[in-house]
């Protein structure tokens, strides 16, 4: 059996948090068994790795998302990447089909499905396993997992099955009701309903023969040139809603979805990460990722979440309405995450002629390196303020160290490489601030040695 793990999303519910740089999956607010902070998508990557599923699993994502999964998973995780945001349909047609033609992968081989950040614990995984043998057992064209409900929620979609379901049996399933009201909701689990957790399996076969029939192509290269043609349409929709000979796997354990702050909260093992204080405050959760001071003092059943990108305070039964209100922000991401470390927007301005200024505060891990590179509209002054490195220099490496100051004219050729954990002040002027205006030359820093020569060492 094949897992595909989808990241996608722009994480509008978990603002100002997450953005359109960073999805939910990847905010670091859970801890693992020895008390560090985790992401979502490394708790269920190590999760996979507990029950032997890691080896055979491949993680389908935008491009966008890619320095984010190699930064918290390692450089070496397989991703299969979308050249540009589509749905789950297109995501899951690219993912198949790279498993068809690149990795000649068996068309009875079964394929399994999931999202890159569910709340489960380990035996959620062990039951996935099962759903090669029920693929098989069956002769279904999909099998999913339908978590079984412990309340009457109006948040979930759900899988009435043409029977009640039992422990460990598979049953035909009837049809799908989408978010129905609480009172709905509790009819349908009279009727042996299941949350749909959005797991599914099915026989790599099916897929390909499903594209052929849509004249989409079943070559990966040939796919990729065709991405933006695809329908930008959800799996369900497209293929799960049209198709006749469906079953579900009942899984009893405990199951979540972590997409609003209230449900988020709830299982954080702390009610307070970075600088601040509460105060007289009952079941309320402080999350500050600047680095001043925020107290809450008298404020119960809230929510105060602080980045670069904004301040939220909320009561926490209305925290799921945040996306709605932030949906029209026009504002680029203050903060990233990158596979060499992250950097945070300090300050942008807009001149009437045009020009423009940003001001970053850049962090390099230990170790890594911003790839070597040129800009055609905009110079930089790099101002080092923390740890030591290497600066490359249209071909001239030398150490650098803080106070040196690093002055970067438009057509430069540079990069820079962390010895240690290296933190600098980035101001960028120009007329186009943008990520299209970067040249990449090298990516590692192998490369740059070989091409360029060391002023001292």
């Amino acid at each position: 059996m094949r897992l595909v793990l989808l990241s996608g999303g722009s994480g509008k519910r978990l603002w100002p948090l997450s953005n359109d740089a960073r999805s939910k999956q990847f905010l670091k607010v859970l801890e693992n068994q020895n008390g560090k902070l985790q992401s979502m998508v490394q708790r269920v990557w190590g999760q996979l790795g507990n029950v032997g599923l890691a080896d055979s699993a491949v993680i389908a994502t935008s491009k966008s998302q890619v320095d984010l999964i190699q930064s918290q998973l390692g450089k070496d995780v397989p991703i299969i990447i979308e050249p540009m945001r589509r749905d789950t349909f297109p995501a899951i047609a690219l993912a198949s089909v790279y498993l068809y033609s690149i990795q000649g992968i068996s068309l009875n081989e079964v394929v399994t499905v999931l999202p890159v950040d569910p709340y489960v614990e380990d035996q959620f995984f062990n039951r996935v396993k099962d759903l090669e043998g029920t693929v098989l057992i069956s002769g279904a064209d999909l099998a999913l997992i339908g978590v079984e409900p412990t309340y009457p929620s109006a948040k979930y979609g759900y899988i009435v099955p043409v029977s009640k379901p039992s422990e460990n049996d598979y049953f035909r399933v009837s049809h799908f009701t989408e978010k129905p009201s609480e009172e709905k909701a509790a009819e349908l689990i009279e009727q042996g309903a299941l949350w749909n957790c959005g797991v599914f399996a099915f026989k790599l076969d099916y897929i390909i023969t499903l594209l052929k029939e849509k004249g989409i192509p079943i070559q990966y290269d040939e796919l990729l040139k065709q991405y933006d043609k695809l329908p930008k349409i959800s799996f369900d929709y497209e293929v799960v809603e049209k198709t006749e000979h469906i079953v579900v796997l009942p899984y009893d354990g405990y199951w979540k979805d972590l997409g609003t702050w209230n449900t988020l909260t709830e299982e954080m093992a702390t009610t307070q990460i970075g600088k601040g204080v509460i105060s007289a405050s009952e079941n309320t959760h402080l999350i500050n990722e600047l680095d001043i001071p925020v107290t809450v003092l008298g404020v119960s059943n809230a929510v105060v979440a602080v980045s670069p990108d904004g301040i939220l305070v909320s009561d926490k039964a209305a925290s799921p309405k945040i996306k709605d209100l932030v949906s029209d922000f026009e504002q680029r991401p203050m903060y990233e995450e990158r596979r060499w470390g992250w950097y945070r927007v300090l300050d942008f301005t807009k001149f009437e002629d045009g020009r423009e200024v940003i001001t970053k505060r850049i962090g390099v891990k230990t170790g890594k390196n911003l790839s070597y590179q040129m800009h055609h509209h905009r110079n930089e002054v790099w101002t080092i303020i923390k740890g030591e490195g290497e600066f490359a220099f249209n071909g001239e490496i030398r150490r650098v160290k803080p106070g040196d100051v690093l002055e970067i004219p438009a057509g430069a050729k540079h990069g820079i490489k962390a010895i240690t954990d290296l933190e600098f002040i980035e101001v960028q002027t120009g007329t186009q601030l943008i990520e299209e205006d970067i040249v990449r030359i090298y990516m590692t820093w192998e490369e740059v040695e070989e091409n360029s020569y060391y002023l001292s060492k």
